[in-house]
């Protein structure tokens, strides 16, 4: 270490000594610190003691609290005791759901009441191509009633289910799921046993009961039950699907019956009831009885247009059950289409005695228009659906074979009218000879003129009657065929619904409320084609302007097809076609049946029959003489009522 190092570290000392010697505090200042560090130690002793009762305070409060909160615990499951009894077991929990699944459906249960929580029909689709459900959520309900021993009165809706392990698969593909309702009693409990085949629209429903007796009064063999839905508009136009939606039932006796589809309606029903079904246009619920419903209310409510729901269903109805469990209680549930051989196949190889019906849901008239369809139309339309693939082209054939089978007839009403205008040149000698003051003695020589060449002027009129069946029963066939929903054809999107060539939102005053803001183009070329057909009808026809009302029923002829189109305008555009293709045809066949018939010729053989008539007369037809009869007596009451005026 070299001389300067050494003075370095000794300067540094000093400097160091010197600076602790200049800053050391006075005997005062010493003191003043040490009370200001008791005080410190003091406050810090004080925080202390205050945190420590803070702290024993909130343990004393937290032990109160437990023991409030068991105290509350305890109380609460006493309370809940009280109130649902034996069935307090299952009447706290967490609603679960459990899906049942097919080709055809999508059923979701929910463990809160067992019941039906959801259906979708997987076939089909709702407007805009959205999955079609029937009801989810709480837009339907399901319940029994319940009577505990200690008479309290439950609602099986507000209970929770227990499902019994998986799903249970058979080999076949049927699926069933148990839910069981438990009690405080481990033996006594009621089960709601679901099965859904592999591949159908209707599933069975069973509720067994197991010892049962010992929760609930021994005098019980049945239960009240509730069921209920709001319907969705599932379709494009409401007004026409709302018409056909509706409350149905069939009696166990067997006749179906309806609650008012127009309005809101209710009926209590004594007898019997074997099914009811929530229906619109196109697809139904169905609740289906083993043995039957007794004691029935049915409801059924319009709801408001901008709801998106058409109606709301609801039954109340009193079912069989048994306490054991010996005898459980059964039903079948249909969730599925209005389709007449899905429907129909239910009863196929059934006892007469067991057959459901659920085919009558789908209307297809009353009487002969009814039979109609089911053995004529309905078959017909099934055969060309097998090979073809548009459903337009299908109705274009249906309409060609109907226009031949009846072709017959319309040849002979255009004969009888082509018969009687070849004649009208010998009404007109007839009216001229004879005043029109003396209506009833030209009458008279008319049919005498009519019966001496063989002409009957009832004989047009027949054959057009004997078609009123079959355009009827058209008229109920396609707004009914589900097939036609959402089947498109030309500018038409959907077959079943009407087909808007141009539409408008403003409301129109009388306007809008007839046209339903549209205008349909099926509607309107059927409209313009029955004009044209009536007008070469009115051809054909010999009505004498001096003939009474003969002005006021040309324009009657002519305003009827106007008329239609304010009718048909909301239809489904497949019947609107149907008429269309009908009326074009019809001018068609008057085209050609005109072309075949020689009105000269037919004018010299019915001259020639009158004559051969004259040398043997005929006896006069039953018609014949009972028009001459009423004629004669009219004639009599004339004469009578002149005499007593003088």
């Amino acid at each position: 270490m070299d001389k300067n190092t050494i003075i370095g570290f000794l300067l540094i000392a000093g400097i160091m000594i010197g600076f602790t010697l200049l800053t050391k505090p006075s005997k005062e200042e010493i003191e003043r610190q040490q009370r200001l560090r008791d005080s410190i130690a003091l406050v810090q002793q004080q925080q202390y003691e205050a945190q420590l009762a803070q702290d024993s305070a909130a343990k004393t409060l937290a032990v109160s609290d437990s023991i409030n909160v068991a105290t509350d615990t305890v109380a609460a499951a006493a309370a809940n005791v009280d109130i649902f009894g034996d069935f307090s077991a299952s009447s706290v929990g967490e609603e679960n759901f459990i899906t049942l699944e097919n080709d055809l459906l999508k059923v979701i249960l929910s463990n809160k009441g067992g019941r039906v929580y959801s259906v979708e029909l997987k076939k089909y689709k709702a407007q805009e191509g959205k999955p079609l459900l029937l009801f989810d959520k709480d837009e339907s309900s399901f319940n029994y009633t319940l009577v505990t021993n200690n008479n309290r009165v439950l609602n099986s809706s507000d209970l929770y289910f227990t499902p019994q392990g998986e799903i249970v698969k058979d080999s076949n593909g049927n699926q069933t799921l148990t839910l069981r309702l438990n009690t405080t009693k481990p033996e006594s409990y009621i089960d709601f046993i679901y099965m859904l085949p592999a591949e159908d629209y209707m599933m069975t429903y069973t509720v067994k009961a197991n010892k049962m007796n010992e929760v609930m009064p021994m005098a019980i063999n049945s239960l009240e039950m509730s069921w209920s839905a709001d319907i969705r508009q599932q379709e494009k136009g409401r007004t026409f699907e709302e018409r056909y939606s509706g409350l149905h039932y069939r009696y166990v006796a067997g006749d179906m019956s309806k609650l008012n589809q127009s309005k809101n309606d209710q009926k209590n029903i004594n007898n019997q009831l074997k099914w009811i079904a929530f229906k619109d246009q196109f697809f139904s619920s169905v609740l289906i009885a083993d043995k039957s419903f007794s004691s029935s209310i049915l409801k059924s409510e319009v709801m408001d247009e901008h709801s998106g729901y058409l109606k709301s269903f609801s039954s109340e109805m009193v079912v069989p059950f048994d306490l054991t469990g010996r005898e459980p209680t059964g039903f079948r549930m249909y969730f599925g289409p209005n389709h007449y051989k899905t429907l129909s196949n239910y009863d196929k190889d059934v006892p007469k005695e067991n057959k459901l019906y659920l085919r009558d849901l789908i209307s297809l008239g009353w009487g002969i228009f009814g039979w109609v369809n089911r053995f004529f139309v309905i078959p017909m339309f099934n055969f060309f659906s097998k090979y073809i693939g548009s459903f337009g082209v299908i109705i274009l054939l249906m309409t060609i074979v109907i226009k031949l089978i009846i072709s017959p007839l319309t040849y002979k009403s255009y004969l009888s009218s082509a018969k009687m205008r070849v004649l009208k040149p010998e009404i007109d000698e007839i009216n001229a000879r004879i005043p029109k003051e003396k209506a009833m003695e030209r009458q008279k020589a008319t049919m005498e003129l009519y019966g001496k060449v063989g002409v009957s002027p009832m004989s047009g009129c027949i054959p057009m009657l004997l078609q009123m069946p079959i355009l009827i029963a058209m008229f109920q066939f396609f707004p009914a065929a589900i097939e036609l929903r959402q089947e498109s054809f030309l500018w038409v999107k959907d077959l079943s619904a009407y087909d808007a060539i141009f539409s408008w939102k403003a409301n129109i005053p009388l306007i809008s409320s007839i046209l339903n803001n549209h205008v349909s183009l099926f509607a309107l070329l059927m409209t313009v084609t029955s004009i044209f057909s009536t007008k070469i009808s009115m051809q054909n026809t010999t009505t004498s302007p001096d003939q009474p009302g003969a002005g006021m029923m040309k324009y009657m002829m002519y305003f009827m097809p106007v008329m239609f189109f304010f009718i048909f305008n909301s239809y489904a555009s497949g019947l609107t076609y149907y008429y269309f293709l009908s009326s074009l045809f019809t001018v068609l066949q008057t085209a050609l049946i005109r072309m075949t018939i020689d009105d000269e010729k037919l004018l010299a053989e019915l001259r020639a029959k009158g004559k051969a008539n004259a040398k043997n007369p005929k006896k006069k037809g039953g018609f014949m003489e009972r028009l001459e009869k009423m004629q004669r007596e009219q004639q009599k009451a004339m004469r009578n009522n002149a005499r007593n005026r003088r």
